[in-house]
């Protein structure tokens, strides 16, 4: 090679060099942003358990160096243990025997199962509304419906809950309309925000029954009465709801008598009902918009048979059984009043959910990690994003099946952490 060739050669070289150094430097970016979870204290990490049928809600945890820790679970969805239920469980089984493992695609493709028809109509009927829909989970049953009725209703306005859940925000945002956003069960700032909006627009109030961070519980009947009085729709999350309240289970707005009101309702398969999915139940007509507008449920393969097929199982379960939803609640008030008593600053919830205020992401992490480690005691902590800075907290929700013996233990060790910990207190119950 002549002189000017390896000049060329070298010149290019160079600029391959210069060029390198100011490519982006993707690997760091991602590290940076998994540093600052860490120096903020809210670093996750998923504790390794086996659920062992059966026998919940204990659990098998798996450590680091390999060794195995039975442990109480405390901080499972699945608030009435039927994802262990024999009833649920033979259900899939047979389903599985039957029909094999996948649903092969989507219904629209692959056509649907004969478990998942009925599901729909089981669920449908538990609501009291003429149709329903299943999704592959609530966030996306919460996140394809809310955009896409912005699809359907052009100029849709919709008034949300400033505490919805992130599913909730991700579907209203996705849609692309207008929105506002009133104070948490606020139904003044509401009626606010309603009468300022045009008369002849649609509308649509977005809201939860129960709050599950916070164990609130919304005014629906209120609500319903603005969405009536303004024109407008209702759409009800149901997820930590379904299941638990009224006399066969259906969620709150069965309990309160309102179920008429609420225009469409949705809820998931994954918690109470112990197995996995979500659903729409409304009007046919407004469910056979969705199913036929909906990218999150047209493009996405459906529910396989054995989880239709359990989930089924589980639904006729719990409408037959209201002392399951009884135990439940008597569960929760026990614990609550126990942790009261011993000065562990609960807050207040007049739901299931017994939330205990801790207030910093590293103490939060901290307690729970000498809960689980020293204790056997899983609970996750529960920071930021997920609460707002400054209120991290421990989120327990007891089942029918968390005994007096797994509460004594619970009391005692948080009583011991309280102190080891230095956490601020609430004065014991007088």
């Amino acid at each position: 090679m002549d002189k000017t060739g390896r000049r060329a050669q070298l010149g290019s070289q160079s600029c391959i060099s210069e060029r390198s150094a100011a490519l982006f430097d993707y690997k760091s970016a991602f590290q940076n942003s998994v540093d600052q979870v860490r120096s903020e204290g809210r670093y996750r990490v998923f504790a390794d358990l086996k659920r062992v049928r059966g026998q919940f809600p204990l659990a098998r945890r798996r450590r680091a160096d390999g060794t195995q820790q039975d442990v109480v679970v405390w901080c499972s969805n699945d608030y009435l243990g039927m994802g262990q239920h024999p009833a649920v469980v033979e259900a899939m089984k047979t389903a599985i025997d039957l029909s094999g493992a996948g649903a092969g695609g989507t219904r629209n493709i692959s056509g649907t199962t004969r478990s998942a028809v009925d599901l729909e109509a089981e669920l449908a009927s538990w609501h009291q509304k003429e149709a329903a829909l299943l999704f592959t989970s609530g966030y996306v049953a919460n996140e394809a419906t809310l955009s896409t009725l912005q699809k359907i209703l052009p100029g849709l306005i919709i008034f949300s809950d400033a505490l919805n859940h992130a599913s909730m925000i991700a579907g209203i945002r996705n849609g692309g309309g207008e929105r506002h956003i009133f104070r948490h069960n606020d139904l003044e700032h509401l009626e606010e925000l309603l009468a300022a909006a045009p008369v002849n627009a649609p509308k649509l109030i977005a809201f939860e029954s129960v709050y599950s961070m916070d164990g609130d519980i919304a005014d629906l009947a209120g609500t319903i009465a603005l969405a009536k009085k303004y024109g407008a729709l209702t759409y009800l999350d149901e997820v930590h709801a379904v299941g638990l309240y009224g006399a066969t289970g259906a969620g709150v707005a069965e309990r309160d008598g309102v179920l008429d009101g609420i225009d469409i309702v949705e809820c998931t398969l994954g918690k109470a009902i112990g197995v996995m999915g979500g659903y729409i139940a409304a009007d046919a007509v407004i469910v056979d918009a969705v199913r036929s507008w909906a990218s999150g449920f047209i493009f996405t393969t459906s529910l396989p048979p054995a989880l239709t097929a359990g989930a089924l199982a589980s639904v006729r379960h719990l409408k037959a059984h209201p002392e399951l939803r009884e135990a439940h609640q008597e569960r929760a008030a026990t614990l609550k009043r126990r942790l009261t008593e011993a000065g562990i600053p609960v807050l207040p919830s007049v739901s299931h959910i017994v939330p205990v205020h801790v207030g910093n992401p590293v103490h939060c992490k901290l307690i729970s990690d000498m809960l689980l480690e020293d204790f056997g005691i899983y609970v996750q902590p529960i920071n930021y994003p997920t609460v707002p800075k400054g209120t991290e907290r421990l989120r327990f929700t007891p089942s029918p099946d968390h005994d007096d013996a797994m509460i004594d233990k619970l009391v005692d060790a948080m009583d011991k952490l309280w102190s080891h910990c230095n956490v601020a207190r609430r004065p014991a119950a007088a």
